[in-house]
C-alpha cells in the first residue's frame, strides 16, 4: 500500500456519516464559526452564500455560520456581522441555506449576544449601554449596572425568536454561543457573574439564565430539532481561565443543560489533544461526552499542526462524535476534499490575510 493510501485510509472516520435526531450529516467535519464581518447593515449578500457553498461542495458535512446576532440594541459591536432577525437579513439567509443544501451540506447558524465584550458606544447603536449579568467586563471593571429579571426575560425571548426564524427560513439546526466570555459565558463565569439573586451564587444557580433560554428555544422549535451548544473554559482575554475545576462540578453544570434541551455540546479548547483535568489524558470534548453523553464536538487547532494522527485516534476511540475546523478550512475551502484524497502537499495555509477575503 502506498503511503497516499495509508492517508486516505487512516482519515477516513472523518468521512462517515452522523445522524443526529433526524438529521445526518455526511460526514464528520463541522465548519467552525469564525466572524468575517462581510455582511452590511446586517445582511448576507450572494458573496456569503457563496464562501460557505464552497465548504459544502468540498466535503463539510456541517457548516456553523458566523454569530449571528439576536434582535437586540446592544447585541453587537459590528454592523457588518450578519443578524438572524428582520425580513432582508433572513432572506440573504435563506439563500444562503439553499445554496448549501444545493451543494449537499447541513447548516446552523450560531446565535450569538456579546454582551459586556461589546464596548461601550460601538455601532451600529451607539446609545445603547452594553448588557451583562452583573455589568462587569471580563477583567472584572464594573461599566453598567447589572441586568434587570425583565432585560433577562427580553433577551431570552429575543434568542428564542431567532431560533424560531432559523427554522422557518430553513437551517438543520441551531447553536447558542455559550463560550468565550460572550454574554451566555458571563453568567457562567463567577468573574463576570456577582449576582446574588437565582441567576448568581453557587454554579447551580449561574447556569440558570441557559438553562431558560435552551428551554425557551426548544418551546420556539419543537421536538427533533438540533440544538447544540458551544463551550469553553477560556475566555478571549484569559486562556487559563476555568468555569470548573473537576469532573464532578462538570457534570452538574452539563446536567442542567441536558435537562434543558441542549442534544451538542461544542467544546472549545486551544488545542482539540490538551488534557483537561489532572491524572487523565481525555480531553474537554471526551470528558464533556463521557459525562453528557451527549454528541459531542472537539474543536481547537484542527489542521494546524501536524498532530492528525492524534485526532484520529481519539476519533476512532469515541472520545467526540464530530470535529471542527476552524482556521485550516477559512484559509482553504477544500481542505476536507484534498485531505480525503491524500493531497496534503495542496493544502493551503492559513494566514491572517484569510479572514478578509471573499472566497
Amino acid at each position: 500500500m502506498s503511503n497516499q493510501q495509508q492517508k486516505i485510509h487512516s482519515t477516513e472516520a472523518l468521512f462517515q456519516p452522523f445522524t443526529i435526531h433526524n438529521l445526518t450529516l455526511s460526514t464528520r467535519i463541522i465548519m467552525s464559526p469564525m466572524a468575517r464581518a462581510f455582511s452590511p447593515e446586517g445582511v448576507p449578500g450572494a458573496d456569503v452564500a457563496a464562501y460557505y457553498r464552497r465548504r459544502a461542495e468540498n466535503g463539510v458535512g456541517l457548516i456553523i455560520t458566523e454569530g449571528a446576532m439576536i434582535e437586540h440594541p446592544a447585541a453587537t459591536s459590528e454592523p457588518r456581522l450578519p443578524n438572524m432577525y428582520g425580513e432582508a437579513a433572513l432572506n440573504g439567509w435563506a439563500e444562503v441555506v439553499r445554496q448549501v443544501h444545493e451543494a449537499g451540506g447541513k447548516i446552523f447558524p450560531q446565535i450569538l449576544h456579546m454582551g459586556m465584550v461589546r464596548p461601550l458606544g460601538a455601532q451600529p447603536n451607539p446609545e445603547a449601554l452594553s448588557i451583562g449579568p452583573s455589568g462587569l467586563d471580563l477583567e472584572g471593571n464594573k461599566v453598567t449596572e447589572p441586568m434587570t429579571e425583565e432585560e433577562i426575560a427580553s433577551v431570552i425571548q429575543a434568542y428564542a425568536e431567532a431560533a424560531a426564524n432559523a427554522k422557518r427560513i430553513g437551517f438543520d439546526g441551531i447553536e447558542l454561543h455559550g463560550a468565550h466570555g460572550f454574554l451566555i459565558d458571563q453568567f457562567f463565569w463567577e468573574k463576570t457573574n456577582e449576582r446574588s439573586d437565582r441567576y448568581g451564587g453557587d454554579m447551580l444557580k449561574r447556569v440558570q439564565f441557559a438553562a431558560q433560554l435552551v428551554q425557551a428555544v426548544r418551546a420556539a422549535v419543537g421536538p427533533g430539532y438540533p440544538i447544540a451548544m458551544r463551550l469553553s473554559q477560556w475566555k478571549m482575554n484569559d486562556y487559563n481561565a476555568k468555569l470548573v475545576d473537576t469532573p464532578e462540578q462538570l457534570e452538574q453544570f452539563l446536567s442542567v443543560l441536558v435537562t434543558a434541551g441542549v442534544d451538542i455540546f461544542h467544546c472549545s479548547t486551544r488545542h482539540f489533544g490538551e488534557s483537561e483535568f489532572e491524572g487523565s489524558k481525555l480531553s474537554f470534548a471526551g470528558w464533556v461526552k463521557k459525562l453528557s453523553g451527549k454528541t459531542t464536538i472537539t474543536v481547537g487547532s484542527v489542521g494546524m499542526d501536524s498532530d492528525m494522527d492524534d485526532l484520529l485516534a481519539r476519533l476512532d476511540n469515541n472520545e467526540f462524535d464530530l470535529v471542527a475546523v476552524g482556521r485550516a478550512l477559512l484559509g482553504d475551502p477544500a481542505w476536507a476534499t484534498k485531505i480525503r484524497e491524500g493531497r496534503l502537499h495542496e493544502l493551503q495555509a492559513f494566514t491572517p490575510e484569510a479572514v478578509g477575503t471573499l472566497f
